[in-house]
């Protein structure tokens, strides 16, 4: 499949989470992504996941994860011969991504306007933890740290355990995936008028942004948003349900469907129970009605549950494990993990997964192993047109 970035190249100077999660969306559309790196160590990522032999070989799982159909070159950007050399890499890119706290770019005197003087047109993307401006902006940003400001933890739990933690990097995806779609929305402007743009991405602001239906309904009705577990404010029954061997959710959030769910566990009573019979009413009485649900799922295991729901028209779905979902033929069958038998410092095969789309029904997938620290500078710099002046 030819690639829908194909043909344009992105340098990534970023670390970590957000900015490689940002650039492998790009490289996974077919874009030529140079991994910019400090030759002293590279991406912190390298050093971080669950096996210690990757980590010490700066291949680490944290880092495999999100850097496959890169290139990397190892710069100094405080020393002038490698600075001079990223500056002519910077006038062959057509975007760059950098995940640095406001103002380190602009220290090195490597900020977008020095970077549009060389090359007019780029497409510059800042990700940072809360914007390159406002009295937080020099603030150290993880994403459990915005997870916790953007008000995404008092939501999540119970009641009586919230505020907690989403249990995966969710700010960091958002603010990588926000900037892929802005840097993508930058390059058909700057393809059709020759314009560049400074891409300001906060990570706080994406996670709000992402928050959107709690958000308004505190911004326009009034209502402050409640951990509420596995329940769902809109609707009732809807969540997860205890079956005979694991949970199961339902979301019968329609009234037919539910009409039908009460018929499918032999309950057809429920229908027009006075404490279910409209919307309104099931999500007052939400957990009376649940227990009487759990009741009857109690006959039959998660998977025929679903099975049997789904061919009725209530959505359902068993509440399954990572490698659960892996193994699944709906996942499987769709080719969303890629193996790289090679990859530079590990002793066995390399498992990624994909971006989660198809285009014209082919699955983009990276074309490169994750890169050794390094291991294209050769290559890339012998691709560099001379600087004027010199005969390099």
């Amino acid at each position: 499949m030819t690639g829908l970035l194909a043909g344009i190249r992105v340098l990534d100077l970023t670390n970590v989470l957000a900015g490689p999660y940002c650039a492998y969306q790009l490289a996974l559309l077919g874009a030529d992504v140079i991994k910019v790196e400090q030759p002293a160590g590279g991406d912190l990522a390298r050093q971080l996941g669950a096996s210690p032999e990757l980590n010490k070989a700066h291949m680490g799982a944290s880092f495999l994860a999100q850097n496959a159909g890169k290139r990397s070159v190892a710069l100094d950007l405080k020393n002038e011969t490698d600075r001079r050399r990223f500056l002519d890499l910077v006038a062959t890119a057509d975007a760059l991504v950098e995940n640095f706290r406001p103002g380190v770019m602009k220290r090195l005197g490597l900020d977008y306007e020095a970077l549009k003087a060389v090359r007019p047109g780029l497409v510059y993307c800042a990700i940072s933890g809360f914007g390159q401006d406002g009295p937080m902006r020099d603030n150290p940003a993880y994403d459990q740290i915005v997870q916790g400001l953007s008000g995404i933890m008092s939501i999540t739990g119970t009641p009586e355990t919230a505020p907690l933690r989403v249990g995966y990097p969710v700010a960091d995806t958002l603010g990588g995936l926000t900037g892929a779609f802005a840097i993508a929305a930058a390059l058909v402007r700057q393809k059709t008028s020759g314009e560049g743009a400074f891409l300001d991405v906060s990570m706080l602001e994406c996670t709000l942004s992402a928050l959107g239906w709690p958000v308004s309904n505190y911004l326009t009705a009034g209502v402050e948003p409640q951990p509420m577990g596995n329940e769902n404010m809109t609707a009732a029954p809807s969540g997860a349900f205890a079956t005979a061997d694991g949970l199961i959710n339902i979301a019968a959030n329609k009234q037919e469907q539910f009409v039908t769910l009460c018929g499918l566990i032999d309950r057809p009573e429920l229908a027009t129970d006075p404490r279910f019979a409209e919307r309104e009413t099931r999500k007052k009485n939400r957990f009376e009605l649940k227990a009487l649900i759990e009741a009857a799922l109690a006959s039959a295991t998660a998977a025929a549950w679903e099975e049997k729901l789904n061919r009725a028209g209530v959505p359902a779905g068993r509440v399954l494990t990572i490698p659960q979902a892996l193994a699944e033929p709906q996942v499987s069958g769709r080719g969303m993990t890629v193996q790289f038998e090679d990859v530079p410092g590990a002793e066995r095969p390399v498992t990624v997964v994909r971006g989660g789309f198809l285009v014209d029904g082919a699955a983009p997938v990276p074309t490169l192993p994750p890169p050794a620290l390094g291991q294209h500078g050769q290559e890339v710099f012998a691709t560099l047109p001379p600087r004027k002046g010199t005969t390099e």
